[in-house]
């Protein structure tokens, strides 16, 4: 095994550069090392000024991802052994504009997920007193895939039709609306309906997979999008042949 690795890291500071530029680092190498930790390394003992996302370290927050080597990763998953012999190439997540070195700019992002109501909608309120809104093992199965986003953005930095068309609604907000429209206790499908049969919505994915595959929480928004689909085309055609049952 190697002593040590090379990172080369994108760094971006406005203040300073008008166009981004990349920066090696040696770090050490160890076995149990994953990308993020030889980025804490390079902040706490070589580069103060490099900026970056992280938390929980565990897969868990999403905020720690960026492309590593061109591809969609977690960095607190990503193992330095599985890309030796090196270099490491780091950089801010594809698709997101760049508020400095290894920061992505994620307001859209946040605005597209709220516009599908990502909270339940229910039919009516019961008061508190009556108790909770119970739930057999087989309907919480329904939409628990779809409960396990984490928000990390992968998805959209992996979607070629993000990529093309910034107002793609994309794949996270579309798997995490269908996480409430399956789930029993809400109401609000035929709301997130109106929101995802629009111009920037389910249409406009053709189907990569891309999403799916760098998914580190194997949600599957391309068979959440697929299936939305489905549901969309079978109401549509419902209201034309059997209006009196809308």
């Amino acid at each position: 095994m190697p002593e040590t690795i090379t990172l080369e890291v994108f760094r971006y500071r406005p203040e300073e550069e008008q166009e981004p530029t990349f920066q090696s680092y040696e770090v050490p190498f160890r076995k149990d090392w994953v990308v993020l930790d030889a980025l804490n390394h390079i902040k706490d003992e070589i580069d103060g000024s490099l900026s970056y996302r992280w938390s929980c370290r565990m897969g868990v927050c999403g905020s720690c991802g960026m492309m590593i080597n061109g591809d969609a990763v977690l960095t607190c998953a990503a193992f330095l052994e599985t890309y030796l012999p090196g270099p490491i190439r780091v950089e801010p997540l594809a698709n997101f504009p760049v508020v400095r070195d290894l920061v992505i700019e994620m307001s859209d992002f946040m605005e597209k997920l709220n516009r599908v109501s990502p909270w339940i909608i229910p039919a009516e309120e019961k008061p508190v007193s009556e108790g909770e809104y119970l739930q057999t093992p087989d309907e919480l199965e329904d939409y628990k895939p779809y409960s396990m986003c984490i928000n990390c953005m992968l998805c959209y930095s992996a979607c070629p039709v993000f990529g093309l068309e910034p107002g793609f609604i994309g794949p996270a907000a579309i798997a995490i609306a269908q996480r409430y429209n399956l789930d029993n206790r809400d109401a609000g499908n035929e709301q997130r309906m109106e929101v995802l049969s629009d111009d920037e919505g389910i249409w406009q994915c053709t189907l990569v997979g891309e999403c799916s595959a760098v998914c580190p929480k194997s949600v599957d928004p391309a068979g959440a999008i697929q299936r939305y689909k489905v549901t969309a085309t079978t109401e549509w055609w419902k209201s034309k042949l059997m209006p009196w049952s809308q």
